[in-house]
């Protein structure tokens, strides 16, 4: 299959090296140096250069703000039946756009960032794919997630973002509020500095998609319920009411228990 990438941080390089050796892979970036390295490929210096190449497929992994703007900017350049394809953290907007342009197309979401996992071994990591795409699309990112071990869920587009909206809006701002209450000490304790790893990992990340997160419509009422909760539990703690502390870790130990 013919397929042009289009963005190549961290997850559009990752596709790339996935896919150069059993398709025909060319890649196209704003800045030319992020393709310097890629080998077995064809580096597009203008997205003019896509006609010619004529993909089946377009992998779009340029950060949410930008997606539909880069879809528009080629659609001109595509047969009737490339198919469109996305990665987004956050599917807002993407299901209207799809519906008006005319394309098959398949939306998927690969659950892993660069920073907490090992791209090298993905076999208990998850990725989802949207129940409303092409069957084509679907079947190609099944296939390529089976072969890499990765746990497949399917969603529909607002379910996907739901879903986002709890596992992970819900920990990026708690590690947020940490991160936030953090000073220059030098502080000892192993929770502690697991906590500061994870605070670290995350803030690592590219802050478009951390905004793309948490920007998700979904992710107030997640944040409502946190504030909730900490309420809560800073009743509790001014009270110093050990019987309703027993009822509240309890409680936290049947949502947590598998």
């Amino acid at each position: 299959m013919r397929i042009l990438i289009v963005g190549t941080g961290r997850m559009g390089a990752w596709l790339c090296e996935e896919l150069c050796l059993d398709h025909e892979v060319a890649v196209y970036d704003s800045d030319p140096l992020k393709m310097k390295y890629f080998i077995k490929v064809a580096r597009f210096l203008e997205l003019v250069e896509a006609e010619a190449f004529d993909p089946e497929l377009v992998i779009n992994c340029v950060p949410l703000g930008l997606t539909v703007d880069v879809f528009k900017s080629i659609l001109s350049r595509l047969r009737p039946a490339c198919i469109l394809a996305d990665i987004a953290s956050v599917k807002t907007g993407l299901a209207e756009f799809y519906r008006e342009s005319g394309h098959p197309f398949v939306s998927s979401h690969p659950m892993f960032g660069p920073t907490f996992a090992n791209i090298r071994e993905l076999e208990s990591e998850s990725a989802a794919i949207i129940s409303e795409s092409c069957e084509a699309g679907k079947a190609f990112f099944r296939a390529l997630y089976a072969k890499l071990g990765i746990r497949i869920f399917e969603f529909d587009f607002e379910g996907h973002d739901r879903m986002v909206a709890y596992s992970l809006a819900t920990p990026f701002a708690s590690t947020m509020v940490f991160a936030s209450c953090m000073k220059k000490v030098d502080t000892p304790g192993t929770n502690f500095k697991r906590h500061m790893t994870i605070a670290k990992g995350l803030l690592s990340e590219d802050d478009r998609l951390l905004t793309e997160i948490m920007f998700n419509p979904y992710t107030i009422r997640q944040l409502e319920l946190i504030n909730s909760q900490l309420s809560y539990l800073t009743h509790i703690i001014r009270q110093r009411d050990s019987e309703e502390m027993t009822k509240f870790l309890d409680g936290l130990r049947e949502n947590i228990k598998d």
